[in-house]
């Protein structure tokens, strides 16, 4: 099996180690550092860092022995600018190395969700074979599993659906055990994942001692766009000069949107203009891209002795939050902050109590303040954030050393949403028609049905499945923030099909012919016919004896089975042999001549003979014919060759079914032409 766990054990004082377990140290190789992506670019993946943490969820594949898990792994995060599809190619850049890669959900969730979250799979591909791996026009609609390389299995996924505004993460896992690395080109789909916004300055504010300008961007741009020494930006008047430029996250990332910018001396009061051009790099700042911000952009701002502040805005929450983010204008001192949550108090259309508080600390100031609640919101509506004295007494203290203000700030939730659907059917007798309904509800605006693979983007949708068939049935939808999804494997089996065995197809006359009905579907009625002799309206028939004659006959036995409602219905037949007698008999003579008549040579009606077998040998003693089916004759040949006319042994043993007597008997076969 492709994919195995891979452990190589060594057994040095007791301790048992696991071989590729490193933990993933490089940028990009979690999925909270994950690369940013501009859709129009290569990305070029010289060399793969060995690692492995966490198992991984693949959908379809548990249970088939092989071991998912974030093995060698880069992460590259997007947002959906416009709905579509996703088409990429990753294309490893020596031969025999397998790649494979599943692409998450993650709007509005902890990157890390994508290690326990089931929910937030959107498409993937684990198989073994070596060779370029992506999303395509022409690839499987399933997420194919781990495989041998010698499976040839497919490597490309039908390109998902993207949603407009929602965030995905691409992990890009190196199952082979090199450094070897990869392209990476997103090509061939629709949607939209390159930010049309152009980079500009944003909004810029001066620390409380006027030292330090806080400058936020419109969007992130690249860490390595940035000098140290801020040379990028000058003030006008130019009362002071700019002697460093500090990004907010490139230690932990790629990219950034907030600098300090550090002053050579402090600002009198009065309004200022902060100026981007391009540094000593030859460049001013450049998004993922590699679009840059204008040079000559600029931002007007006073600086003035500071005041209280109130919060401005509360961050956008996603499906069932179970916390929200509260921004200020400054920054907030962090031990002003509750930890047990006591500053703050939520009420709205559902009881919320608050689990805890905390900021994104750095040096002790944090730019917003993380309300944990004890439970996720589930049901939707306008909540309103109380900002209160907690049990410290205090109310939240800014940067500037000024509490702030009590005040209540409001934020929408969306409810969260259901895709379990209903169905009806109307049944015939060789396709059924099926009406697939989804209630909605919940602000649910975005439906993707799959039948048997074949995608429906309405609320309600009729089809027809044959009658015996099994049909796979799945529903993703969607709110514009709440997903779920359901599944239902439809199996239907109402076509009537009438069938029956016997245990014995020739009868002695004595015997009674014994029927077992294996019809399947939806049948209701069965009319059984013996020829022209009787009939039977029971299911499971008793056992029927046909008339002795003394004769050799033979019977047409028939089963119609039905179904009143439907109309339909089905017939099978078989035809019985009844035998005038039973009493086994060897003939003394044939005549193998091929006119028609006594050509063929065997005991007579050794129906009832088990542990049958009958030998024919020569004059010399050899034998010339064997068998173990009572059913088989003997034509006066031995390997295709006419035997002499002439006078042959025959010997025969059985045991009689009825009595369990085992018989030997002997005697000659006269053999003429």
């Amino acid at each position: 099996m492709h994919k195995p766990a891979l452990y190589t054990v060594f057994l040095i004082t007791g301790m048992v180690c696991r071989l590729y377990a490193q933990p993933c140290t490089t940028l990009g190789q979690t999925p909270s550092t994950a690369f940013p992506v501009c859709g129009t670019t290569v990305f070029t993946q010289a060399s793969v860092p060995i690692c492995s943490t966490n198992s991984l969820f693949v959908p379809g594949c548990t249970g088939d022995g092989a071991n998912y898990e974030n093995k060698n792994p880069f992460f590259y995060r997007f947002t959906c600018f416009q709905s579509g599809t996703l088409g990429f190619t990753i294309t490893p850049l020596a031969a025999n190395e397998d790649y494979d890669w599943q692409l998450y959900d993650i709007t509005g969730r902890n990157p890390d969700e994508l290690f326990t979250n089931r929910n937030i799979i959107v498409s993937g591909n684990w198989a073994g074979t070596y060779g370029p791996t992506g999303a395509s026009a022409t690839g499987v609609n399933f997420i194919q599993c781990a495989s041998d390389p010698s499976a040839n299995a497919p490597t490309f996924a039908r390109m998902p659906n993207l949603l407009i505004d929602h965030e995905y993460i691409l992990l890009v896992s190196h199952f082979t055990n090199t450094q070897s690395g990869y392209n990476l080109s997103f090509t061939g789909g629709t949607a939209v994942i390159t930010d049309p916004l152009l980079p500009k300055l944003n909004t810029v504010k001066a620390d409380c001692d006027g030292k330090v300008l806080r400058l936020k961007l419109n969007k992130k741009v690249r860490c390595n766009s940035l000098t140290t020494t801020g040379s990028e930006f000058s003030i006008l008047p130019a009362v002071t000069s700019v002697v460093s430029a500090l990004p907010d996250s490139c230690s932990t990332s790629f990219d950034f949107d907030e600098i300090a910018i550090q002053l050579a001396t402090a600002l009198p009061n009065g309004t200022y203009e902060l100026v981007i051009n391009n540094g000593t790099d030859a460049n001013s700042l450049l998004d993922i891209c590699g679009r840059d911000i204008p040079p000559g952009d600029k931002l007007s701002f006073t600086y003035f002795v500071p005041i209280p502040i109130f919060a401005d805005s509360i961050g956008r929450s996603g499906c069932a939050p179970d916390s929200i983010k509260l921004y200020f204008p400054k920054r907030i001192l962090c031990a002003s902050i509750d930890p047990a949550g006591t500053d703050f108090l939520v009420t709205g259309p559902a009881a919320v109590a608050v689990q805890s508080a905390g900021g994104n600390c750095i040096n002790g100031k944090t730019d917003f303040v993380t309300v944990k609640f004890t439970q996720p919101i589930q049901r939707g509506g306008l909540y309103q954030l109380l900002l209160r004295a907690g049990t410290d007494t205090t109310v939240l203290i800014d940067e500037c050393g000024l509490a702030t203000p009590v005040q209540t700030i409001s934020f929408p939730v969306a409810d969260t949403v259901n895709a379990a659907f209903n169905y009806t059917a109307t049944l015939g007798c060789q396709r059924n028609v099926y009406q697939f309904t989804h209630p909605g509800g919940n602000g649910v605006n975005n439906w993707n049905w799959l039948f048997n693979g074949t995608q429906v983007t309405t609320a309600s949708h009729t089809i027809e499945f044959a009658s015996s068939s099994t049909n796979a049935i799945s529903l993703l939808v969607s709110n514009g923030i709440c997903v779920d999804s359901s599944r239902l494997d439809l199996v239907i089996n109402n076509q009537v099909k009438a069938a029956f065995t016997v245990q014995d197809s020739i009868l002695c006359p004595e015997d009674k012919l014994l029927i077992s009905n294996t019809s399947t579907g939806a049948v209701d009625g069965w009319q059984w016919q013996y020829d022209i002799l009787g009939s039977s309206s029971l299911k499971d028939p008793l056992p029927y004896q046909f008339p002795n004659l003394n004769l050799e006959r033979s019977y047409r036995v028939k089963l119609i089975a039905r179904n009143q409602s439907m109309r339909c219905s089905d017939s099978a037949e078989r035809i019985i042999k009844v035998l005038n007698h039973c009493l086994i008999e060897v003939p003394t003579a044939f005549t193998p001549n091929n006119d028609g008549l006594n050509d063929l040579f065997r005991p007579h009606n050794a129906l009832k003979a088990i542990n049958y077998h009958f030998r024919v040998f020569n004059r010399w003693g050899q034998l010339v014919f064997e068998s173990r089916n009572w059913m088989e004759k003997w034509d006066g040949k031995t390997n295709g060759q006419t035997q002499d006319t002439g006078v042959y042994v025959w010997i025969l043993s059985y045991t009689h079914r009825d009595t369990g007597q085992s018989i030997f008997r002997k005697g000659t076969v006269t053999l003429i032409k």
